[in-house]
């Protein structure tokens, strides 16, 4: 099957060093599974060709705001629509849930309770998961079309389904401790509150369930139902 991913950010440069970019972590997280890859930098207006250009869609990461001004936004948007027309599976991460949920109709913006870095506990449908997280801007208003399958304390929508070809998640299953610690080291000073910081490296080495949402995406692009 063949899964196309929509890059909506790059890695910066200390990082990417050693992880790699953001469809990078995708694949690895994903690997062994029988898939197949293709990127498209769309924060660099790389797009493809329509829906069917792939089997199967992604959306990553991202520093950018759904909400913010940048040219490739709205034709991602409209590239959203489509695959959400064509019925093809979906799934978005971080930015990427974001941005399906604004595309069709949610309302996205830099969230007044800060940030949330590092560790956290979410409470699926199907039980409870702790995964990685780094981001201010939340869906605050889920689309009419999505149900609500994951939340915390802080985040009232942090996982959405909608019918059963889009799943989206707020936290970051692709992302490991060694990510997280550069991203604490490399990207945060300045950015978030430093208390957030060391309480997040002070979290690394907290077991993970990121293993379980690679199997839930697996499962998903194949047209299973996960809740």
């Amino acid at each position: 099957m063949k899964i196309g991913i929509l890059q909506t950010g790059l890695v910066a440069e200390a990082l990417a060093e050693e992880h790699g970019q953001y469809a990078d972590l995708f694949e690895r997280l994903l690997a062994g599974r029988g898939f197949t890859f293709e990127t498209w930098n769309v924060v660099e207006n790389e797009f493809p060709s329509g829906a069917d250009a792939a089997e199967g869609w992604l959306i990553t990461g991202s520093k950018h705001g759904a909400y913010e001004d940048h040219d490739w936004i709205a034709p991602l948007e409209a590239l959203i629509r489509e695959i959400d027309a064509s019925r093809r599976p979906m799934i978005g991460v971080c930015f990427g849930h974001q941005i399906i949920a604004q595309a069709l109709g949610g309302k996205v913006e830099k969230f007044a309770g800060g940030w949330s870095v590092g560790p956290q506990r979410y409470d699926f449908a199907d039980g409870p998961r702790t995964i990685h997280a780094w981001h201010q801007d939340q869906v605050v208003e889920a689309p009419a079309a999505a149900r609500v399958v994951a939340k915390s304390d802080f985040c009232a929508n942090a996982a959405l389904v909608y019918g059963n070809h889009i799943y989206t998640v707020q936290p970051h299953p692709e992302f490991g401790d060694g990510f997280v610690k550069g991203l604490i080291d490399k990207r945060g000073p300045g950015v978030v509150p430093q208390g957030q910081l060391e309480a997040a490296e002070a979290g690394l080495g907290t077991e993970l369930q990121s293993a379980e949402i690679a199997d839930q995406f697996d499962r998903f692009f194949r047209g299973e139902e996960l809740f």
